[in-house]
């Protein structure tokens, strides 16, 4: 070719090296607070009558309704779990901690230990199996999740929880030798507690930061677990967040609670020096009296109401910022993802406000704080998919199809908690 002509030549670009389109679908959330009442209210009544053994039914209908109301795309989802499954593992549960609480009121102290260690064993059972059953129930559009991960991964991202166990096991041998008069102080008297040194009080304290490193290191691998080994299709998903990312939320979440109790205790000592001067005021009076042990009951109320208040923000806090975390860095495979808009501010709020009203409704507005909530959550996401929605389920339920979900999920384990 003619070196004179090598510029002019332009490269039309084919079929193939053209990049699919990436579309964006809003989640959306249909339901309401007045058709999620009815839902509710039956439930309760039904749990009342029958001294708690209605749950798994109560669960079933619960979960039906959310699903049914929660689009993705124009199609909503679907809860195909089999009732049967549901009362089974109600019943277990139910038998295992009535066993627990037999023992532990009959002062049977080797067989509580045993319960207790057998209970830190069960429990990556216990949240496996709970977990594959909710996925493998869960559909859309025909397609089901499937937990893939096996034992083996599951007891291995477990550790933090036998790690807890072993450092307070360690913390009650220690603080009993640091603190020798500790049983006979209890036995001896009611009224005189024992001198704990500092350096009791030192290892309680580092036994409480260790166990708030474990328990965030547990929620990380749960949820880390849980994304990687979830496959829909033949598709395996995508994780990016890391440990620290999940220490940060902590950090912020306890810095938040730390402000609102001080603004709780501020707002709490001026209500008590205003009723002070009150009392002072209206002692000599006849009502004086009466209003004083009126007061001392409002403050007291109020004060408990304000201890709550106090954690509620920390607690939408962190639930706010660890669903913006978890959904913005998360996808499937190479062909779809997810992007969170939630406001951590407006969920906050939401949260104080939901509480005030079902305070005030004596909890009957819980059903409706309880759409509002999930329905602001829900509604923050947007899946972006690429290429078209049609053509990727149509490829993901054919690889369905051809037994790859079923046989993982046969191997990963037995649906036992519903």
């Amino acid at each position: 070719m003619d070196a004179r002509h090598r510029g002019s030549i332009r490269l039309e670009p084919t079929i193939d090296d053209k990049a699919p389109a990436i579309r964006g679908y809003r989640l959306r959330f249909t339901g309401s607070g007045g058709e999620y009442f009815r839902v509710w209210i039956v439930n309760v009544l039904l749990s009342l009558i029958t001294l708690g053994f209605y749950t798994p039914f109560a669960r079933k209908r619960t979960v039906h309704y959310f699903y049914s109301h929660s689009l993705i795309a124009d199609s909503a989802l679907e809860f195909t779990a089999q009732q049967r499954r549901m009362v089974v593992g109600f019943l277990l549960v139910f038998l295992l901690s009535a066993a627990y609480q037999l023992v532990v009121r009959t002062e049977q102290d080797t067989t509580v230990s045993i319960f207790i260690i057998a209970g830190a064993l069960l429990a990556p059972f216990v949240w496996a199996s709970a977990m594959r059953f909710r996925l493998t129930n869960t559909r859309w559009r025909g397609l089901r999740l499937v937990f893939t991960a096996n034992w083996k991964e599951i007891y291995r991202a477990s550790w933090p929880v036998f790690a807890l166990a072993l450092v307070w096991l360690a913390t009650f041998f220690a603080v009993t030798g640091l603190v020798p008069d500790l049983d006979s102080s209890a036995q001896t008297t009611r009224m005189r507690l024992p001198r704990i040194p500092g350096s009791a009080i030192a290892v309680m304290l580092l036994a409480l930061f260790l166990s708030v490193l474990c328990i965030i290191r547990i929620e990380y691998n749960y949820r880390s677990l849980l994304v990687l080994r979830t496959r829909i299709g033949d598709q395996v998903s995508r994780w990016k967040p890391v440990y620290m990312d999940f220490v940060n939320i902590w950090v912020a979440t306890v810095i938040v609670f730390l402000l609102s109790a001080l603004a709780v205790t501020l707002l709490t000592g001026a209500l008590i020096a205003a009723a002070v001067l009150f009392f002072k005021a209206n002692l000599a009076k006849p009502e004086g009296v009466f209003f004083m042990i009126l007061m001392t009951v409002v403050l007291g109320v109020l004060s408990l109401l304000f201890l709550l208040l106090a954690s509620t923000p920390a607690r939408a806090f962190r639930e706010a910022r660890m669903f913006r975390l978890i959904w913005n860095n998360t996808g499937i495979s190479h062909i779809a993802r997810f992007k969170c808009t939630l406001s951590t501010r407006k969920f906050v709020f939401l949260r104080i406000k939901n509480l005030w009203l079902s305070l005030l409704t004596l909890g009957l507005y819980r059903p409706f704080a309880r759409v509002n909530e999930y329905q602001m959550k829900y509604d923050s996401v947007t899946l972006y998919v690429k290429g078209s929605l049609d053509q990727l389920t149509g490829q993901l339920e054919a690889a369905q199809k051809e037994g790859f979900g079923d046989a993982l999920a046969d191997a990963a384990g037995l649906d036992l908690i519903g």
